[in-house]
């Protein structure tokens, strides 16, 4: 199996709810260094993984939509604790989809004639102590 990682961060604010959160039942910021693992595997025509470039740009398009922002007010969060664990997954469904729609490029989308990508992991590190992932295979769409 072959992978390619790039690397960006975000920048947010949230609270969480419950008494397992302790003091970070308050508004707290947080900084999270997002890696994500493209997998695949044969290389396509290119003899590439994924285009590095490409993937740092959805990445941060992606990261974008969420830095500088205080998760408790946006709508599509309402309701949930917004821990690592469950921002890992937001990005790697944000990225499912504009892998799908071929925004990596038509040999990175699942079952082109490539192949295209078959596997994602979003690995959140919030410190360099604690960190958290979610991974999974990609669908043609």
């Amino acid at each position: 199996m072959y992978s390619v990682t790039v690397r960006d961060h975000f920048m947010i604010a949230h609270s969480f709810r419950g008494a397992v959160f302790g003091p970070a039942q308050a508004l707290h910021g947080a900084t999270y260094v997002v890696d994500i693992e493209l997998r695949r595997p044969a290389l396509d025509p290119d003899g590439i993984v994924v285009d590095i470039g490409l993937a740092t740009q959805v990445l941060h398009e992606e990261l974008g939509r969420l830095n500088f922002r205080n998760l408790d007010e946006l709508p599509e969060f309402a309701g949930r604790n917004t821990t690592t664990e469950f921002l890992a997954r937001v990005v790697f469904d944000r990225l499912a989809q504009r892998i799908a729609a071929g925004d990596l490029g038509p040999h990175a989308v699942p079952g082109s004639a490539t192949g295209g990508l078959t596997a994602l992991r979003v690995s959140l590190q919030e410190s360099h102590v604690a960190w958290a992932a979610y991974e999974g295979p990609l669908v043609a769409a």
